[in-house]
């Protein structure tokens, strides 16, 4: 089929419209890196602006890995963000499969007191004060336990839960099933998409974990990464007099943010097709 003159400009305007789109995307991620792995010198002669390197040097990331604290920092993220996906995917499953079972007594009620929590809050100081007083302060699961548990997520896993056939439940309590058994041996197998999709994004929350580690953290040495990288890029500038000498802190900073954004870019990939499908089973009824 042939298209109309009108059709292909507008495929036309739509395609300029997301190459420009890409290119906005694209263009400071290419001035981050090309800064971080050029020489600090080349920088300031370039008014600290460099989009292709002409020369490269990787004295910022040795610079990153050896004066700063971001290995510590780079191991406790990494620890913060396996242990705490894995709490809030349990607790949240937990929770959101018995919510999805309609016959649930008092289902409605504690399905109330969920949606409540997206409107209303302790607040901050109340919060702060119970986990001091549970002893959570300079505490990795001062990170953890406030947020244990996401109630958009919850509504997500219980809306993919009501999804699945109700034959499936009836038969296996036929064959004399348990409720634990079921979760475990029917519901997780095959709810690996929306796990795998909620799992995404409770990977990401721990991973840029910042306000609540510089709200109950004082011993540096239990700093996430992003601390340590705001603290590099909120560094003062020092006189730009014999440059070839200085700490590259223009170079560092760029390299502390490839460092922090890495993981999770290489990450995504892999979990796209999970993302997607768990997104679209979570919100497609019937």
């Amino acid at each position: 089929m042939v298209k109309r003159w009108d059709e292909k400009l507008f495929d036309g305007a739509v395609m300029v419209i997301l190459a420009l789109a890409g290119l906005l995307a694209v263009i400071p991620i290419m001035y981050v890196v090309s800064v971080s792995i050029t020489p600090f010198s080349e920088v300031l002669k370039n008014g600290g602006f460099v989009f292709i390197p002409r020369k490269i040097d990787l004295t910022a990331y040795r610079e990153l890995f050896t004066t700063t604290g971001i290995p510590r920092s780079l191991w406790v993220t990494v620890l913060l963000t396996v242990i705490g996906t894995a709490v809030n995917l349990v607790l949240t499953l937990l929770m959101a499969y018995p919510l999805s079972r309609k016959k649930m007594p008092g289902r409605s009620f504690f399905l109330l007191m969920v949606v409540f929590t997206m409107l209303f809050n302790g607040g901050l100081i109340p919060t702060y004060i119970v986990v001091k007083n549970l002893g959570l302060l300079n505490s990795m699961w001062s990170m953890i336990l406030p947020n244990a548990i996401w109630t958009f997520n919850i509504l997500i896993m219980k809306s993919f839960f009501e999804n699945l056939p109700e034959e499936l439940f009836e038969s296996a309590r036929m064959d004399g099933a348990k409720e634990l058994s079921i979760l475990l041996k029917i519901v997780v197998p095959l709810s690996v998409p929306s796990l795998m999709t909620i799992g995404l994004f409770y990977t990401v929350g721990h991973w840029n974990e910042f306000f609540q580690a510089i709200m109950y953290m004082t011993d540096r040495n239990w700093f996430p990464l992003q601390v340590i990288v705001r603290d590099i890029l909120v560094q003062t500038q020092k006189p730009l007099e014999n440059a070839e000498n200085l700490m590259p802190t223009e170079t560092v900073q760029m390299a502390a943010v490839i460092a922090a954004s890495l993981p999770i870019i290489v990450l995504y990939p892999f979990l796209q097709k999970h993302f997607t499908k768990g997104m679209l089973l979570g919100a497609i009824k019937g």
